[in-house]
């Protein structure tokens, strides 16, 4: 059994890694598509956290028709940060106090914890993720290395450095999963949080050395980041960033007392159990 889940987190692991690189190369417009779909899904997976039993004992979900309008407001976010050129802060603030005003409306006696945990999810399943689409808008042309000068053989236009930073972007992030994981199989010993408990001192070293060495690899294929020091910065902040996007999620599922936030990705769970590594890191890369 253990095998055979293994096998399937291996299959569906490459796959949506195939076809996130075919996104990210070949235009915004996918990248937009597959960001649209993410806020939707994240969304939906998240106040099922919140209209979970056992959170729900705690905190008083907020009302079907306010889930309702978040998840329109996440997507909303997602195409209007496209369309503006990733001009999103007022898009937030407009869609925060609109939200507000529903929650007051339709809720008689609305709770505080009931306007915090809505708002909280359009940031965290609307905002944070359009950071990704701003980071593939940005038009700079990359450096001219013979990688770059590939990748706009296969695509047919030029390769730019939003292009080379999602990428670079993403790869980190898997290698601090995968370095994680496996050095935490074969050597971890300490834990690292009550939060996880899987998760090992031991593990997050290797998370991160896997992370350096890969942002390292960019610079010297994209010229991207531009110094050495550069890229270990780089590869230092997106590990942390999606070391603490998986345990903020971690949070939340052992306060709604499920294991995962779905079942959509077989081997993997919900989306959120896939993207939480992905959450706060494209904000991070973006200011970077």
């Amino acid at each position: 059994q253990k095998a055979r889940e293994f096998a399937n987190r291996v299959f569906f692991g490459f796959v949506l890694g195939l076809a996130g690189a075919v996104v990210i190369l070949y235009g915004k417009l996918l990248m937009l598509a597959l960001l649209v779909f993410v806020a939707y899904q994240a969304s939906r997976e998240y106040f099922g956290f919140m209209s979970s039993k056992q959170m729900s004992k705690g905190m008083p979900p907020p009302p079907p028709l306010v889930n309702a309008a978040t998840t329109a407001m996440c997507v909303g976010i997602t195409v209007l940060s496209h369309f503006y050129r990733g001009k999103s802060g007022t898009v937030l603030a407009v869609a925060a106090f609109l939200l507000l005003v529903i929650q007051v409306v339709v809720n008689k006696r609305p709770k505080f914890a009931q306007l915090a945990s809505s708002l909280f999810g359009l940031f965290y399943c609307g905002w944070l993720p359009s950071f990704w689409l701003k980071l593939r808008a940005l038009s700079a042309p990359a450096p001219d290395t013979p990688l770059a000068v590939l990748l706009s053989s296969i695509t047919g236009w030029p390769t730019t450095v939003g292009m080379v930073a999602v990428l670079t972007a993403v790869a980190v992030i898997i290698a601090a999963d995968t370095g994680a994981y496996f050095v935490g199989k074969a050597m971890g010993r300490t834990k690292l949080t009550d939060i996880s408990p899987k998760k090992t001192v031991e593990g997050a070293a290797g998370g991160m050395a896997a992370a350096v060495a890969v942002a390292l690899g960019s610079w010297a294929v994209f010229a991207w980041p531009s110094t050495p020091l550069g890229a270990v910065a780089l590869g230092v902040s997106v590990f942390f960033s999606s070391l603490f996007g998986d345990l903020i999620e971690s949070i939340m599922k052992r306060d709604a007392g499920m294991k995962d936030s779905g079942d959509l990705i077989p081997g993997h769970g919900g989306l959120l159990d896939r993207f939480d590594s992905y959450i706060f890191s494209g904000a991070v890369v973006y200011f970077f």
